[in-house]
């Protein structure tokens, strides 16, 4: 996803691994900063594409949360 074009579905965050899902709310986190920044500047022409990469941000965050989660409870 790049700014805010597509929506990121729960079941593809859940497919990728723990370094892929980092990654992703890395790029999530860089293209919310850059939207941010058009909208400092006066260049955001849709401004819900702050809110679905915000969305989109913690649901990435969710999904990493509970693949810690599973790998913490599995070397148990």
């Amino acid at each position: 996803m790049v700014n805010g074009e597509l929506k990121v579905n729960a079941s593809e965050l859940r497919a990728k691994d723990v370094a892929g899902l980092q990654k992703e709310v890395s790029d999530l986190l860089k293209a919310h900063f850059g939207l941010r920044m058009q909208k400092a500047t006066q260049q955001l022409s849709n401004h819900t594409q702050l809110g679905n990469t915000r969305r989109d941000i913690a649901r990435a965050k969710t999904v990493l949360a509970e693949k810690k989660r599973e790998v913490k409870e599995a070397t148990k």
